[in-house]
């Protein structure tokens, strides 16, 4: 007996010196020796080493804790990677260690951080953007001046055209800010002399015209954009009223339903015309007749469109016979005449001249005050003032009106790098510093408006009540009320989500024949209308993944096949099967992430990596060899032409991580529609990412990626912090990135709670000085 209680007392006294040991270990610190290098020698370096460098990586000097610091960008990029799955890859066992090996590095991160200084960043002084300077002389004189057409394109990166680091100011644009000075000061007050005989442009398509006299366009051919829709650019000469006078041809028998007839500028309906579409009103030579709209058009190169916006009953029109007069209505032809001066004073010339110039230099000044003020966002001095009346005075001297000499005082103001240059001052030292409030006011602007503060924000501002956060949040909830604020959905989501790229989409025709001008401005609608809805409604930002809800008019409705939407308005559609939901199934980005000739995997995969998981692949190795292009879809599927090129172990790096997403959004073709055959191949949408998730077909794809929530939710908020901020990202932003999204989470991912979470941010309300 007493042998037994000795047995157990040791075997007890063993267990628990076991048991306290254990206890002892799990509460000694993790070290990088315990807690990362394992890792690393047993799972990392057998792929990235000397002898392998695989994707560019090599952990050969990533093997003592100093190299955390002194390769701090490398190693973030590591903590990215096993924190998202991407690594290690599908078919290599997952280290039990893992998890610790996160742990430390978040840790050490982190304690690294808080010994390090913030540090704000620097913005470099840029020139507004065609997109800014466009809006801004819209809200400034009230006058649309077409920079897309006058300035040269603005170079981009980090996918936005907004970089000061980026932007340059070449000779030619110089000459383009000189001569758009002259022209938009000259519209804006009214002084454009309009030629004495009404000018005459028309343009006509001969080829369908068959049985009626042929009306040969004195200034080209239209384009037909489809059976119900010509197209053509014409260029305004003059602001003014124009009679346009449209030409439609052909009748469909029977008892057919009125056609609502459109007259579109620039995608913007102008004028719209409920007509019959059987038997013509007025006859010319045959079924023909012409209607006359009066129109105010302002100067610019501008596409028109002419068509039938509901056109359900040509649904019922045998493709072959679509123009034949005698079974289709179509427009046919487009003359502009004009212009006549509007019979009421130009708004932009009621905007400007605030007072009668003809009481005096007391009233010049005060107009020249007044807008010199707006156009530099901030108060003007009595010597800028000054300046600009020397300029009104010496003109006067010349012979010129006070209207004309005005009009000198305000090139001055519009050629001025003030206006032209978003400029931050800096005290002297180059330390970090808040901003000034003037200078929040357009930072507030810009990033919500893509335009100029308006006199609210900038009285707000200059009263010094910016740097209060409860005022700051009141201005930003009513900027991004205001309708100005569209600019986020043309600019930031433009760009973001690439769409801005649909103009430059040429489809082959003989493949896609549904491609046309109006299907592709359907896209874009519903595109901006559905970012836009989730921007003002505030929703979370998963439902840009996978929202059950779209925007759609009746002719989108029925390419994507949804049922019961009728007319030409957009509207708010319920989705009711997995075919359709978020971003990645509208037509745009599907349009925009694919070739002419057919769909890419590639594409469609580095657009998720790059705009929705935040991952960029690196760029592909030289001499990749071609697909064979007349295969796909004949002899070998796209899905067998992928996995035949992957068979490169250079290529199946990259490729093992994109081709699965883009893989899922095979089931859509080159402009996003539903197919289920890939030539005469079965669309297989299967997949496997890297991280061994398997799924199929989109839903399923988009159901895992709104797992990744927090990995997507950084991506959007690294994205919008550069547009915002008009520079790409730097190591030190890192942590207020972090910082920024956890913030995020912890309101839900609402929206709308980013733009707040941006505008509180240090990047955004303060700068580094330079240092000389």
């Amino acid at each position: 007996m007493m042998k037994q209680r000795l047995i157990s007392v040791l075997v007890s006294g063993a267990a628990g010196l076991l048991v306290t040991t254990a206890l002892m270990r799990s509460q000694t610190p993790a070290t990088f020796e315990t807690a990362v290098l394992p890792v690393i020698q047993k799972t990392c370096l057998p792929c990235h080493s000397d002898q392998l460098s695989s994707a560019g990586v090599n952990f050969q000097g990533f093997r003592t804790a100093a190299s955390i610091q002194s390769n701090r960008e490398q190693w973030d990029t590591v903590l990215r990677k096993l924190k998202t799955g991407e690594m290690p890859p599908a078919g290599v066992p997952k280290p039990s260690g893992l998890p610790g090996m996160v742990t430390f590095l978040e840790s050490e991160f982190a304690r690294l951080d808080a010994n390090v200084k913030p540090d704000p960043g620097r913005i470099t002084a840029r020139h507004l953007t065609r997109v800014e300077y466009r809006n801004t002389i819209r809200d400034l004189l009230g006058v649309d001046f077409q920079t897309t057409l006058e300035f040269p394109v603005d170079d981009s990166g980090d996918g936005f055209d907004n970089l000061g680091d980026i932007l340059s100011v070449s000779p030619l644009l110089a000459e383009r800010y000189l001569a758009a000075a002259e022209r938009i000061t000259e519209r804006a007050l009214g002084l454009t002399k309009l030629p004495a005989i009404p000018l005459d442009a028309s343009y006509a398509d001969d080829d369908h015209y068959e049985e009626v006299v042929s009306f040969t366009g004195s200034a080209g051919a239209v384009h037909h954009v489809g059976p119900s829709f010509v197209e053509v650019t014409h260029r305004v000469e003059y602001d003014g009223n124009y009679v346009v006078v449209v030409g439609l041809t052909g009748q469909r028998p029977g008892e057919p339903k009125p056609v609502n007839m459109g007259l579109w500028m620039d995608g913007k309906l102008l004028y719209s015309l409920e007509i019959p579409a059987g038997k013509p009103q007025t006859v010319y030579f045959g079924p023909f007749e012409k209607r006359e709209i009066k129109v105010f058009l302002p100067e610019g190169l501008h596409t028109f469109r002419l068509g039938f916006a509901n056109d359900v009953d040509l649904q019922n029109v045998p493709v072959e016979s679509r123009y034949n007069i005698r079974l289709n209505k179509f427009p046919q032809f487009i003359q502009f005449l004009g212009p006549e001066k509007p019979a009421e004073e130009v708004a932009s010339r009621k905007k400007i001249l605030i007072c009668d110039l003809k009481t005096g230099p007391a009233c010049t000044e005060r107009i020249l005050s007044t807008l010199a003020h707006r156009a530099f966002r901030r108060p003007v001095t009595k010597t800028e003032v000054a300046s600009l009346m020397k300029i009104v005075n010496v003109a006067k001297k010349e012979g010129l009106n006070d209207e004309r000499a005005l009009q000198l005082a305000m090139q001055a103001i519009l050629v001025s790098p003030d206006f032209l240059f978003r400029l931050e001052r800096d005290p002297v030292g180059g330390q970090v510093h808040t901003i000034s409030s003037v200078e929040m006011a357009s930072r507030l602007s810009y990033f919500l408006w893509s335009s100029m503060p308006d006199d609210e924000l900038l009285a707000v501002a200059e009263a010094g009540k910016l740097s209060n956060q409860k005022t700051l949040d009141e201005q930003v909830r009513r900027l991004m009320a205001d309708p100005r604020s569209a600019a986020l959905a043309d600019n930031f989501a433009g760009q973001w989500l690439e769409i801005r790229n649909l103009d430059s989409m040429k489809p082959d025709p003989d493949k896609f024949p549904d491609w046309s001008a109006e299907l592709r401005d359907d896209m874009r609608t519903e595109t901006r209308m559905f970012f836009d809805y989730i921007l003002r409604q505030n929703r979370p930002v998963v439902e840009f993944i996978d929202a059950r809800y779209t925007f759609l008019n009746e002719p989108l409705a029925r390419y994507y096949g949804v049922e019961g939407v009728k007319g030409p308005d957009f509207r708010k559609v319920e989705l009711t099967d997995g075919r359709r939901g978020g971003v990645l199934s509208q037509a745009s980005v599907l349009a925009v992430s694919s070739y002419p000739s057919r769909t890419s995997v590639v594409l469609r995969g580095k657009y998720i990596l790059e705009n929705i998981l935040g991952s960029p692949p690196p760029p592909p190795p030289p001499n990749v060899p071609p697909l064979d292009e007349d295969a796909v879809g004949t002899s070998l599927s796209l899905r067998q032409q992928m996995e035949k090129h992957r068979e490169n172990p250079a290529c199946a790096v990259c490729h093992s991580k994109m081709d699965p997403l883009g893989f899922a959004l095979e089931n859509y073709d080159v402009i996003g529609k539903w197919r289920t055959m890939d030539g005469k191949f079965p669309v297989d949408s299967t997949g496997t990412l890297a991280d061994g998730t398997k799924f199929e077909g989109p839903a399923e794809m988009r159901r895992v990626l709104t797992s990744k929530l927090p990995q997507f939710a950084e991506c959007v908020a690294g994205k919008m912090m550069i547009y915002s901020l008009g520079r790409g990202l730097k190591q030190s932003d890192n942590r207020t990135l972090a910082q920024m999204t956890r913030n995020w989470e912890a309101k839900g991912f609402a929206f709308q709670d980013l733009i707040f979470e941006i505008v509180h941010s240090l990047p955004f309300q303060s700068r580094r000085g330079e240092t000389q």
